[in-house]
């Protein structure tokens, strides 16, 4: 069976004579796996980037009529495809004002879907205002992220200020509580990320209620360590000191043979 075979696609296939849409087509294969267990429930679905109209009629056919939508288009005449269960809000996705204003009409959120301009300040002020209106195990879906590589959009390969620069971060983010640092971004998120997805043009989301981690022993029967000699406790306590200094300074760490070889 073609792994692009959902119903997602299958309404896009068919759309010959509907509203324009213009998807990738992997991107169907990743909206199944995050957006499934939302189908034929009474959800809020944020778009951004409203354009022909077209993906809120193929996600409305998917979703199902308890969902309620709302979308965010710069161009005026998006309003023109306001119905019933779903209503558009005309303004830049980079301007903070106009987004806190809209934030302040919507009820919580569990999916933002963020199609929009793909540029740098866009994608990057949309997710630091917006994603404070998603729900707990809420889904935030930012693609055509590939515009981070190009330089019309602001990108470039590991070019500061990126959206995927930015993104990449989170993976200190997401073990925050491992990490000695007063790090603003860890500070602000380290409680609400649950996790972040890497995919060809597209970063997701997950956002829950992330509390302290703990870990915990079973069992009575254990290996007991191997004998260190004295020599080499205290060549590792000088290894561990000048690491110490190598880190302060975000140098590679020097080797350290393991118990096990010794």
């Amino acid at each position: 069976m073609n792994r692009y075979m959902n119903e997602l696609y299958g309404f896009f296939q068919t759309n010959k004579s509907g509203r324009q849409i213009n998807k990738w087509r992997h991107y169907f294969e990743i909206y199944e796996t995050y957006f499934s267990i939302f189908r034929n429930k009474p959800i809020v679905f944020l778009e951004i980037g409203v354009q022909n109209g077209g993906s809120y009629k193929m996600f409305r056919e998917y979703f199902g009529e308890e969902a309620l939508f709302f979308g965010i288009d710069l161009d005026p005449r998006c309003k023109e495809f306001e119905e019933e269960g779903f209503k558009v809000f005309i303004g830049s996705q980079q301007d903070s004002i106009f987004l806190n204003s809209v934030i302040a009409e919507l009820p919580m959120i569990d999916i933002i879907l963020d199609d929009g301009g793909h540029t740098m300040l866009q994608q990057i002020i949309s997710f630091e205002i917006l994603f404070n209106k998603l729900k707990p195990k809420g889904v935030y879906l930012v693609e055509d992220t590939h515009t981070s590589y190009i330089n019309e959009y602001g990108g470039g390969y590991k070019r500061i200020g990126t959206f995927i620069e930015y993104s990449k971060k989170f993976a200190d983010v997401v073990n925050g509580f491992h990490i000695n640092s007063k790090n603003s971004l860890i500070a602000k998120y380290k409680n609400s990320v649950k996790s972040v997805h890497f995919y060809d043009s597209i970063v997701v989301f997950i956002k829950d209620e992330i509390k302290q981690p703990f870990s915990e022993i079973s069992g009575s029967v254990i290996v007991p360590y191997l004998n260190t000699p004295a020599k080499i406790k205290v060549i590792d306590k000088i290894i561990n000191k000048i690491n110490l200094i190598l880190a302060f300074f975000r140098l590679p760490s020097i080797y350290i043979q393991d118990n096990s070889e010794r």
